[in-house]
């Protein structure tokens, strides 16, 4: 019988917002002690990995450089070994693996490496993704890097470092850059001498066995406005919603996804949400990243007293006409008209 597949959490955040910081800190926790640590590093000196292996000394350095290009090397053979040297007993047991990108990795090649490379999907699946943004700086970097604005996107959690040293006036500014670009992920405050919490490192909502967590983030991402922000050279986050009355048919849903992701999925940085599906009871869960459609899932029950379906579209570089304009294609696709929420 194979092992079940372990959880793997990738920290990200943009350079110098406060990655390693917080991995420190969270590995001092014996919630995390059953970690494994993989760290990307630019450059020849990784300074990083030194910080890291003062509080744990299995930590992983991969030294393929800028993670969004080279990572489905390094990683694949990193965690490839990693779980070889697990399977022989040459390591420790472990509950989960820690991976820390580069600041300026787009998390989509990460994510698209644990999924559909066949090796890895066996023995690993995408457990949340953290990202730390600098109290400090966290608003301009927003406004300038496109790298920043994905990692924030992506986020199932957002951690802003360095909270004690900016104002009320800061903290109200780097809130409103991370609800511009990500609505719902829950955001956490962490100062030079307060704790990190464990489940700062729980799985995400869309890959939890409960569905109340997902369907509490698909309340909030359909709740909130989008704040404005200046638009970037490249074009700026926008979030749309597609709800649907009636129970749906897979089949289309599915293969207009995979068209999707394939024609946009540069553009498309995520998709989740829950399905009503004709026939059945219980919903489904969709979730894609970038090109990637993850495997669609059934849920036990419906989490909450709402059996309508609704989809949650997250996307950079395309127009907020042009992401509503393919969800009227959408439901043009499925016989079903778009509702209001």
């Amino acid at each position: 019988m194979l092992p079940a597949p372990l959880p793997v959490t990738l920290l990200t955040g943009f350079l110098g917002a406060g990655k390693t910081t917080l991995l420190n800190r969270a590995l001092a926790d014996p919630a995390l002690a059953g970690a494994a640590v993989l760290i990307n590093e630019v450059g020849a000196v990784a300074i990083d990995h030194h910080l890291v292996r003062d509080v744990r000394g299995d930590a992983i350095v991969l030294g393929s450089g800028c993670v969004c290009c080279t990572i489905a090397g390094d990683l694949v053979r990193a965690l490839a070994e990693l779980r070889a040297q697990l399977d022989r007993g040459e390591l420790p047991p472990i509950d989960r693996v820690v991976l820390e990108t580069t600041g300026l990795a787009d998390p989509t090649g990460a994510l698209a490496t644990l999924v559909q490379h066949p090796l890895l999907a066996r023995a690993y699946r995408p457990h949340a993704v953290v990202t730390v943004v600098d109290g400090l700086a966290g608003d301009a970097i927003l406004a300038r890097h496109r790298e920043a604005q994905v990692q924030v996107a992506l986020a199932d959690r957002v951690i802003v470092a360095k909270a004690d040293l900016i104002d009320d006036a800061g903290r109200a500014a780097v809130t409103d850059a991370v609800r511009a670009r990500n609505r719902a992920a829950p955001l956490h405050w962490l100062t030079l001498d307060g704790e990190v919490a464990a489940d700062w490192f729980a799985a995400a909502p869309v890959v939890a066995d409960d569905g109340r967590p997902l369907a509490a983030w698909l309340k909030a991402a359909t709740a909130r406005p989008v704040l404005g922000s200046t638009p970037s050279a490249h074009g700026e986050v926008v979030t749309e919603v597609a709800w649907f009355a009636e129970p749906l048919r897979m089949g289309p849903l599915a293969l207009w996804l995979s068209l999707m992701t394939q024609m946009h999925g540069g553009a498309l940085l995520r998709v989740k949400g829950l399905v009503a599906v004709i026939g059945e009871d219980a919903p489904v869960v969709i979730h894609t990243v970038g090109h990637v459609v993850y495997p669609a899932r059934q849920l036990a029950a419906w989490p909450d007293d709402d059996r309508r379906t609704r989809l949650v579209f997250i996307a950079r570089g395309l127009s907020a006409t042009t992401l509503r304009a393919l969800l009227v294609n959408l439901g043009e696709t499925l016989g079903q008209p778009l509702v209001d929420g």
